[in-house]
């Protein structure tokens, strides 16, 4: 008897388990884009309250168990400005080239960088607002420790566009991603800055989503994962800068 009342209480736990689970609410899209909007800004907020920036410019999560962290900065507090399409850029301090070597970016410009880029969807979970998801875009800083080249998500190339073979895939808007275009050249390049040197991450692009693909189609940054509605944040440092071909 005891056996039968063990299992009976088993099965009803686990039953009700499931049941909880069932009732976890996933994202849903709101249908008024404005909401998402309002959503990225208020995760933004609270991410920038909750991350910090390490000795090499990495963004770090303040720890909950370890005090060494009590004295950073948040990145909420540090100076920041925000471009009209919501994009906010932060520049570290004593991290830029100087103003004697400092090159000027300008938008056809072939950039190496060593970067940090993910995908962050914002959402509303009991009332509260937050960035409920991560999906990795490009990290050259943890991964293979060499600077990328020519980024797309900056500019395309010509010869890109016209292999295309649909509507979406000739447009521009398909790869290129407005608000880091618009942020980044308001940093300066190093002047060659050798690879093998230690990084020193420059700073912080925060991209909204109405800034980056918005719901639009978009090329497959994230692998087989959609960005849209998604928020991108970079960190990195602009190793150097290059005029481009005129044929690209």
């Amino acid at each position: 008897m005891k056996k039968i009342f063990l299992y009976i209480l088993a099965g009803s736990l686990c039953f009700s388990a499931c049941k909880k689970d069932d009732e976890v609410e996933t994202y849903k899209e709101p249908g008024d884009i404005s909401v998402q909007n309002s959503y990225d800004d208020q995760a933004i907020k609270k991410f920038m309250n909750e991350n910090y920036l390490d000795a090499q410019g990495n963004i770090k999560a303040f720890s909950t168990t370890d005090a060494s962290d009590d004295n950073e900065k948040k990145l909420i507090d540090l100076p920041y400005q925000t471009l009209p399409s919501g994009t906010i850029y932060i520049m570290r301090d004593g991290a830029q080239p100087s103003a004697a070597t400092g090159k000027t970016i300008a938008p056809k410009d072939i950039l190496t960088v060593m970067i940090r880029a993910n995908g962050y969807l914002a959402g509303e979970t009991d009332g509260n607002v937050s960035f409920i998801s991560t999906l990795p875009i490009t990290n050259t800083i943890n991964g293979s420790g060499l600077p990328l080249v020519d980024p797309m998500f900056y500019y395309v190339k010509q010869s890109v566009l016209d292999a295309a073979t649909t509507d979406a895939t000739k447009q521009r808007s398909y790869y290129e991603i407005e608000g880091f275009q618009e942020a980044i050249q308001k940093f300066k390049a190093f002047d060659d800055y050798p690879s093998g040197s230690p990084y020193n991450l420059q700073g912080v692009i925060i991209v909204p989503s109405r800034a980056a693909f918005a719901r639009d189609p978009h090329y497959p940054y994230a692998s087989t994962y959609s960005l849209r509605n998604n928020t991108i944040i970079f960190n990195f440092q602009v190793y150097k800068r290059a005029d481009r071909p005129a044929n690209q």
